[in-house]
């Protein structure tokens, strides 16, 4: 929570404690029209951050997307205007121009009332990727205006919506037309996200990943002010796009292709194994991305676990004494794109911003189509099943030796030397609780130091590092496991590390990276997250690994009043003391030169401190972004820190 929320919530305290309201029938509010959304954005967006700006673009592509899964359309142009405003175009059928049943045009229909749209009738779309029919009225009611073309039929017809979702401009036909398909272009509100600007970036990255799911579209991406642009058409599909994510990796095999059908439910899955230790695994219901997976993943893992397990045991690969293989086994250094196409009439998202498939007969439709399929293509490659079965043996291995070690551990017997180890670097927390310790990995001994004597001593544990950590994407696991540091951390944490990290076992609640306030501190950050995410991502899916914000200055007024500064807030700072007449800036160059009150007030107190939510919204983004910006090529990474990295408060801070 920064400074200006701190206030506010400060304020709203007040006014509920000193003021007495009336709980009756006038309390009850109806929220007409689109006012709903207006209210309440984050309920149909997610958020109002950079990730709820884009969703805007997102449900307007969407509409385009589902054309084209229909058999309407081929191509999908995107462009960022000078003005921060963005069209998007598509060659569907376009938007029908004439009166709708409840007295006003079909388009104003689509874009001010929510529940309304093609997915509710049979002349609308078999297969979509929204169901609830409010996307693009949700863009135009968190738009300050709004232009909606459309070719339909013979005819060009025009609408313009200004203030979210006013008509300005009523509909009106422009002339004939030969073409057909919508073009939509919209400016965000900054009252609702603040940041307005579109990263090209990060739509063009979602572009490549439509272009890859449908074979027969061709999606441009253009960015007018920065003369940037983009065309993505990719006729293999999903073989190109694991392909694609695993260009930097050394596959075992050519990827495999799943087509299938049934109980109306079209399965396409592309996978391919690779020498590496990480999983990837990403699934688009509809071409929709379910970031947080759902029934057809679960149905998909289920299957091929099941398979090579059949695989194995009736190959004599699997000893009876040695047991299954678990699902974590087979599915190392594994890559799999899933891609299902769902009629309207089962699917089943859960949210607004359908993040996750419920459709029940998913799971048991993908498992069958996976195992049935791989089946057959294990019994027509022996060579490259004994690879994978090799591969799946030696994660079995590996996690049974990392449960007997932990086994140890707790029984008291192999802890001398990682005693030895950490005697003089962590400080423990006296309380034993993992559910309410928290670890702060902290630069330097200095600044060790210091948040030793800051710290909580019943929940609080102290790891100091010794300089910055071995860059686990381009370190060998050899040379990462010999690093001193990594040991630490692995140590300290408790709960082993790679396929074998089970976050159960973690000993604290949250893990909180805490640097300096400077460039080397963000580079220490960046290793540690790097490190994390490679060899202890559940951490992070489970929400348990922050970032510390410590603060840049202290403005000390002759009143001894004081003030804190974060990093990108030297404008607030400005204006701060603009206003006084004498003032002392006092530069935070490092934590260790904190004393131990200002560090626990600002950082380390759970009443007051500002913590940032490490989270992955993206799978494959993920997996590009730690490659690109901790990888070999200098260029890429360049260019996406000059486009996107924003020293900013914010509650999440996701690696996207």
């Amino acid at each position: 929570m920064n400074n200006k929320l701190f206030i506010f919530f400060v304020y709203a305290i007040i006014f509920m404690v000193n003021t007495v309201v009336k709980y009756d029938e006038k309390s009850i509010k109806i929220l007409e029209g689109l006012d709903a959304v207006k209210k309440r954005p984050g309920m149909y967006i997610g958020s109002t951050d950079k990730r709820g700006l884009h969703h805007l673009v997102w449900e307007i592509i969407d509409n385009g997307i589902d054309e084209i899964i229909n058999g309407y359309g081929d191509k999908i142009i995107v462009t960022i205007n000078k003005d921060k405003s963005i069209t998007i175009s598509d060659n569907g059928r376009g938007l029908p121009t004439g009166m709708h049943e409840s007295g006003r045009s079909t388009p104003e229909v689509i874009y001010t009332v929510l529940h309304a749209g093609g997915k509710f009738s049979e002349g609308g779309y078999k297969v979509s990727g929204g169901l609830h029919g409010v996307g693009a009225s949700v863009v135009n009611a968190l738009s300050s205006w709004m232009e909606v073309t459309t070719h339909h039929e013979g005819e060009i017809g025009y609408i313009k919506f200004h203030d979210g979702g006013k008509v300005e401009t009523p509909l009106k036909i422009l002339g004939k037309t030969n073409k057909s398909g919508t073009t939509v272009t919209f400016l965000p509100n900054p009252e609702v996200f603040g940041n307005t600007t579109f990263s090209f970036t990060t739509i063009k990255e979602r572009m490549q990943e439509s272009a890859f799911l449908l074979s027969n579209l061709t999606i441009e991406v253009h960015d007018l002010e920065d003369d940037k642009h983009e065309t993505f058409h990719y006729e293999n599909g999903l073989t190109s796009f694991v392909e694609y994510i695993n260009q930097d990796k050394k596959e075992l095999h050519k990827p495999v292709i799943i087509n299938s059908k049934k109980n109306n439910i079209e399965v396409d899955i592309a996978l391919q194994y690779t020498e590496g230790y990480n999983e990837t695994l990403l699934s688009f219901v509809n071409n929709v991305k379910t970031i947080d997976g759902g029934s057809h993943e679960v149905g998909f893992k289920t299957g091929l676990t099941k398979i090579f397990n059949d695989y194995a045991k009736s190959n004599n690969l699997i000893k009876s004494k040695e047991g299954n293989f678990d699902g974590t086994d087979v599915r190392e250094g594994l890559t799999a794109v899933l891609n299902l196409r769902i009629p309207e009439n089962i699917l089943q998202f859960e949210g607004q911003t359908k993040g996750k498939l419920g459709t029940p007969e998913a799971r048991s439709v993908v498992e069958n189509i996976v195992y049935d399929h791989m089946k057959f293509y294990l019994e027509e490659n022996r060579e490259i099943a004994l690879k994978i079965i090799e591969k799946a043996s030696q994660s079995r291995l590996a996690r049974e030796a990392a449960r007997k070690a932990r086994e140890e551990a707790r029984s008291g017997r192999g802890k001398k030397k990682e005693e030895r180890m950490m005697a003089g670097k962590l400080t423990p927390a006296q309380t034993k609780n993992p559910k309410i310790n928290e670890l702060f990995i902290v630069e330097g001994n200095s600044a060790g130091g210091t948040a030793k004597k800051s710290r909580d001593r019943k929940f609080q544990a102290i790891l100091p590092l010794r300089g910055k950590i071995i860059n686990t994407e381009k370190a060998t696991d050899n040379d990462i496991f010999k690093n001193e540091e990594i040991n630490s951390i692995i140590y300290c944490i408790g709960a082993g590390y790679g396929q074998e990290f089970d976050v159960k076992d973690s000993n604290y609640d949250k893990v909180i990276i805490m640097t300096d306030a400077d460039d080397d501190g963000a580079h220490i950050q960046c290793l540690l997250l790097t490190f994390f995410y490679r060899f202890m991502r559940p951490l992070i899916e489970e929400g348990k690994l922050f970032i510390a914000m410590p603060p840049l200055f202290k403005v000390t007024t002759p009143d001894k009043k004081y003030k804190y500064f974060y990093p990108g807030e030297e404008s607030e700072m400005k204006a701060y003391t603009e206003s006084r007449s004498n003032y002392q800036i006092q530069r935070y160059k490092g934590l260790g030169e904190m004393n131990p009150e200002p560090l626990w007030e600002t950082t380390m107190d759970p009443k007051t401190r500002n913590l940032i939510k490490v989270s992955i919204n993206d799978g494959s983004l993920a997996e590009r972004r730690v490659s690109t910006l901790m990888g070999d090529q200098v260029e890429p990474r360049k260019e996406w820190i000059n486009e996107n990295v924003e020293f900013s408060l914010e509650d999440n801070y996701s690696i996207n």
